[in-house]
Formats: C-alpha cells, structure tokens, sequence
C-alpha cells in the first residue's frame, strides 16, 4: 500500500502581515515575580507555605492586598457589543481590544491586568459576574460596553463593590477632554464659564464628557443626538439622555447639529458622521474643534483649521491626539497607590488638571495643547494627582 501524504495544514490568509503578526499568539503573558529554584521555594511559594498565608488572610481579609497581586491587578471586562469604531462583534473578536488594553495597562502604568471578555449581554447576569470575580481583583475597568446599558452596569457595580470601577469609555475620554480643553482655552485667551460648548455624540463618552465640563464651569452646554439637541420636550429620550437634557442646554436650543454651531465656541466630535463645512464656518471666532471619531474625524483637520484656532482629533497622525491612554493607566495607578475604595469625581477632576498642567506656558501653542502618551511624565503625574485626591475625598485607606 502506498503511503498517503499527511494533508497539508490550512494557510495562514494573514501570513506575513505586519499587524497580524504582531498579535500572533496573543500580546500578553503572565510571568512569575519569583523564581522557584529548589525545594526550599517550592515549600514557600506552594505546600505548605502558602498554607499559613491563607490562614492569616482568612483571620484578617485585609490582608489579601498585601500579601497577593490584588493590590495592582485590573479585571479589563467587556461583552464586545461596542467595540472601538467596529460595534457589536461580540466576546471573541473584542479579545484583541481587551489585550491591547491590558497590554497600555502595564506599559505606561506599571499596572498589571486581565482581559475578560463575557459570553452575556443582559445587565444583571454582567454586574453578578463581574461581582463574583471581583474578590480576585484589586480594580474593575469596564470596556466597549454599549449605551445605555454601561451606565446601568457601572452604577451597580459601583454600589456593589468597594473597589475602583471604572468604564474608561466613558471617564478616560471626559478627563482627557477636559484637560485639552484647559490648555486650548489658555491659547484663545477664553474663559471656561464664558464658552458655549456643543457635543455631537449621547452615548458613553458624550454624556460623561458633558458631565465632566459642566462639573469643571461651562455654563452653556448642548448635546445632540442622531435626532437633534437634546431638551426636556423631546419624547424619545431615555432617561439617561433626559437626565442629561434637564442639566444642559440652558439657551433652550433645538434643532440639528448644524442649527446648534452656529456662534459655538467650542465642537467636541464623539459620534462619527460628518459635519458640513458651511455648519462649522458659523461657529465663533477662535473656535475650538476636537473631532475625536475614528478613524474618519467628524470634521477633517484641513477643513477645521479653516475655521477654527485649535483641532484636535483621535488620531495619533494629527497633532493634539486625545488619546484615553493618556489618562486610564494613571488613574488606576493612583488609585491604587491610595489603596482607594472607588474612583471620586475629584479624582478625575484632578487627573484632567495634571495632564494639562504638564504643558507649561513657554511649549503651549495651538499645535500642542495636551502631552504625548510617550511623554514619561504623563503616568506619573496623573497617578500623583489622583492619590492625593483620594485622600483629599476620603476614599484613601491604609495599605
């Protein structure tokens, strides 16, 4: 008989793609932070060592911070169904997102973390997963969770837990705005109380970016939606949305996105689609315009600076990238070096202002309004302010 030929395996389509390869086999590991080298370190690390630490943190569960990896370990958790630009792709296609996150995690901020990606998308079996794997973690940050089902989950989890919980989409974005934002009103000589600021975008990051700059003193304020300014007449809003509409739009706006521009000041781009360039002409004198979509900003930056004295975008080929990285890994490092029970609005608060003070008066110019994420300053500064906020709002605790 002759011997068949063993099949040949599949071909790899990506074989030889520079990006592909580089995710090839995942971009993460778990290393050991000791070594174990005879029997003497194995008695220590494993039996029956490890016996009388679990009896002690038994007897004093505080103890867990100190003497495991809770203390700088991030549960990364999503359920795929917002995934960067991409949308709903699910659990398995969100997993290079969540490694990549994980991957930034420890890079800028020395903090270490898993990615989870969970096979569930109704908000209760979420927030009952997530809290019972939370004793293995020392911070939560939720990812790519779509709206408004991320409010829900992150406001439960946060009355549940007493760890950080942290949904980057949301925060990350807002804080990193808010400290573009300081830095391009110090080049256009504005004041923050004096603007009148428009967002395009009521999901994750429109709300809380709306929030965060209400809570640093814009006074004038519109969110628009795919259907228009949000204001307490409209029917179809939901809660989260109505909420957001009672606390904004104090000139009693309505209309389309291109009806609101008109005298803006500033147009903050978190939605996608395109805004015409007649609509961004009628903005103020010395306008400001970050459009953050990607990776097609709302508004080209050829087009914006046309109009407007600053742009910034979401992408690292521009200047003035608002970029989240520049804001979770320091948060959760401050966190944790406060030993914090959660993450306080004066924690973000004073992350914004770090990052923007990092900037000094001499390098300010409208081309560099916020640091680069390679800026090795960055983390640290962040981690710094966030800590000592943490103290300040009493959400500190021994280590």
């Amino acid at each position: 008989m002759v011997a068949q030929p063993l099949e040949s395996p599949v071909s790899d389509p990506f074989a030889g793609d520079a990006v592909f390869e580089l995710h090839r086999g995942g971009k993460i590991e778990v290393s050991s932070s000791i070594h174990v080298r005879d029997a003497d370190d194995l008695s220590k690390a494993y039996t029956p060592g490890v016996a009388r630490v679990c009896t002690a943190i038994a007897e004093d569960p505080s103890l867990v911070r100190r003497y495991t990896w809770k203390s700088n370990v991030v549960a990364v958790v999503t359920d795929g169904t917002a995934v960067l630009g991409l949308g709903d792709i699910g659990p398995a296609a969100s997993l290079p997102v969540m490694e990549g996150k994980a991957l930034l995690f420890k890079e800028f901020g020395g903090v270490d973390s898993v990615p989870i990606a969970l096979d569930c998308t109704d908000v209760d079996e979420f927030v009952e997963t997530v809290a019972r794997m939370a004793p293995t973690f020392g911070g939560i940050n939720l990812e790519d969770i779509s709206a408004p089902r991320c409010f829900e989950i992150e406001r439960r989890l946060k009355e549940r837990l007493d760890i950080p919980v942290f949904h980057d989409d949301q925060h990350g974005t807002a804080v990193v705005v808010l400290a573009a934002l300081r830095n391009a009103l110090r080049v256009t000589d504005k004041s923050i109380e004096d603007i009148r600021v428009v967002i395009s975008g009521a999901g994750a990051a429109g709300v809380a970016c709306a929030r965060i700059l209400l809570q640093a003193g814009v006074g004038d304020l519109a969110v628009v939606d795919s259907k228009g300014v949000l204001h307490e007449d409209r029917a179809d809003l939901n809660p989260v949305k109505l909420s957001l509409a009672r606390d904004t739009n104090t000139g009693g706006l309505s209309g389309r996105l291109v009806d609101a521009l008109e005298g803006a000041h500033l147009f903050l781009g978190v939605s996608g689609g395109t805004v015409p360039e007649e609509a961004v002409a009628k903005m103020a004198p010395d306008a400001m315009i970050f459009a953050l979509a990607n990776p097609n900003p709302e508004v080209h930056p050829d087009i914006a600076h046309r109009h407007a004295a600053v742009v910034a975008t979401g992408r690292s080929d521009f200047p003035n990238q608002i970029n989240n990285v520049l804001a979770f890994p320091g948060i959760f490092r401050g966190a944790f070096d406060a030993n914090a029970s959660r993450i306080t609005e004066g924690m973000k608060l004073a992350a914004a202002n770090a990052l923007a003070g990092l900037i000094s008066a001499d390098d300010l110019r409208p081309d560099y309004i916020i640091p680069s994420p390679f800026d090795e300053r960055v983390a640290p500064a962040v981690a710094a302010a966030v800590a000592a906020a943490a103290a300040t709002d009493g959400v500190a605790r021994p280590a």
